[in-house]
C-alpha cells in the first residue's frame, strides 16, 4: 500500500475521493518547474458531469500531494496550482475523464512581466527580493556565492520578463537552480537559488548486485565525452583602455566532485569553447564557471524504484549512493529528476541521477 496524501486548498481529501483518482502523476525537475496530472473519471448527475465544475479543479485553484515513506517523515513533493483542464467525453460518458494539469508555485512569479533595471545589487540579493516579494522564504544556501554586485558603469541587470523567467535565467548563467519547493507540508514554500550542494550524505543507498534485496529492477547509464572541459572568456573593458580586454579562462567549475575522475581525467581530453557573454568584469568568471556547471553533469543514470522497497521518497537535489555498479560506476549521485505515478496500491518513482565524474579505472 502507498499513503500519500491529496489537498485542496489545503484540505485533506476525503478517504472516498482516493477510489475514484484514475491516475496521479507528479514531476519534480531541476530544469523545469514541478508539475501534476490527476485524472478523475466522469459521469452524468443531475444533467451535469461531474468534477467538471468542481472549483477544487477551477483555473488556480491550490492542489498538493503530500508522500510518505514507510519509517520516514512526510515529503510535499507538489505544492501549485491547476491551469488547464482536459474532459475527454465519449458519446454515452462511459470512460469519460477530466485530466487535471497544474504547475507548482513558480506559476504565480510568471503572472506579470517586467521591466526593471536592477543596479548596485548581486544576483543573489534580487533574486533575494523577488523572492520574499512572494513571501517564499530564503534557502539557507542562496547566500553561499552572493556574486559580484552589477554596476551601471558596465554592464546594468535589466529585467524584461517575468520574475520566474528572470531568476531563471540568472540561475542558469552561473550554474545555479531556480526552484520553489516545500520540504514536508504544503504552504511552507522555500525558495531555491543556489548551485547543488554535492557534499550531503546519500539519503538512501541503491544496489543491484543481489536481485532479493535490490531497490530497483533495472539501471541504465549513459556518459557523454562530448563537453567542454575548459571555457575561454574574452571582454574589451568599458572602464579599462587595456587592448587586451579581460579574460576569465577556466577549467574549474568550482563545484565538489562526485567521484576521483572529472571529465578531462576521463577522457584524456581537453575539449575548449569560447564564451562571449555582456557582463560586469567581475561577473566574468561567474559565467565562466556556470558553463561548466551545466555541461559538467557528463554521467546519467536512470531506474525506478517503489518508496515501499527504497524507504525512502526521493527528491530533486538529494544525493544518492550506488554500490554494486563497478569502480567506474558505483558512487555517489545527484538526484536530477522525479517522476511519481502514485495508485492507493504503489508509489513508484522513476528517477534520472547525474554526477560529474567517474570512478578510478577497474
Amino acid at each position: 500500500m502507498s499513503e500519500y496524501q491529496l489537498l485542496f486548498e489545503g484540505t485533506p481529501v476525503d478517504d472516498d475521493f482516493y477510489g475514484q483518482i484514475s491516475r496521479l502523476e507528479v514531476e519534480e525537475n531541476a530544469d523545469l518547474p514541478g508539475a501534476i496530472s490527476l485524472t478523475l473519471p466522469v459521469s452524468v448527475a443531475d444533467g451535469e458531469l461531474t468534477f467538471v465544475t468542481d472549483s477544487r479543479v477551477g483555473p488556480y485553484a491550490n492542489i498538493a500531494v503530500v508522500a510518505t515513506a514507510p519509517d520516514a517523515g512526510d515529503q510535499c513533493i507538489f505544492d501549485g496550482y491547476v491551469l488547464t483542464n482536459k474532459v475527454h467525453l465519449p458519446t454515452g460518458t462511459a470512460g469519460a475523464t477530466l485530466e487535471v494539469w497544474g504547475q507548482d508555485a513558480t506559476v504565480l512569479m510568471g503572472l506579470t512581466e517586467r521591466v526593471k533595471v536592477w543596479s548596485g545589487m548581486s544576483d543573489a540579493d534580487v533574486a533575494a527580493q523577488i523572492l520574499s516579494s512572494y513571501e517564499f522564504a530564503a534557502d539557507p544556501s542562496n547566500s553561499k556565492e552572493p556574486g559580484p554586485v552589477h554596476s551601471e558603469d558596465e554592464h546594468a541587470l535589466v529585467q524584461r520578463d517575468s520574475d520566474a523567467e528572470f531568476l531563471r535565467r540568472l540561475a542558469r548563467r552561473t550554474g545555479r537552480w531556480f526552484r520553489v519547493v516545500s520540504a514536508d507540508k504544503p504552504g511552507a514554500r522555500t525558495g531555491v537559488f543556489a548551485s547543488p550542494s554535492l557534499d550531503k550524505p546519500p539519503v538512501a543507498t541503491i544496489g543491484v548486485t543481489d536481485p532479493a534485496t535490490s531497490a530497483v529492477p533495472v539501471l541504465d547509464f549513459a556518459w557523454d565525452a562530448a563537453r567542454p572541459t575548459t571555457v575561454q572568456t574574452r571582454q574589451v573593458s568599458l572602464t579599462d583602455n587595456d587592448q587586451a580586454g579581460v579574460s576569465a579562462d577556466t577549467s574549474d567549475s568550482g563545484l565538489t566532485l562526485l567521484d576521483e575522475r572529472g571529465l578531462a581525467d576521463f577522457t584524456g581530453k581537453e575539449r575548449t569553447v569560447v564564451l562571449t557573454a555582456a557582463a560586469d568584469t567581475a561577473a566574468l568568471p561567474d559565467r565562466s564557471a556556470g558553463l561548466l556547471r551545466e555541461t559538467g553533469w557528463f554521467v546519467r543514470c536512470e531506474g525506478t524504484a517503489d518508496v515501499n522497497v527504497l524507504k525512502c521518497v526521493l527528491r530533486v537535489g538529494d544525493v544518492v549512493e550506488l554500490e554494486g555498479c563497478g569502480s567506474l560506476l558505483s558512487g555517489k549521485y545527484l538526484v536530477w529528476s522525479v517522476r511519481h505515478t502514485i495508485t492507493t496500491q504503489a508509489h513508484t518513482m522513476a528517477f534520472a541521477l547525474v554526477r560529474n565524474a567517474l570512478g578510478p579505472e577497474g
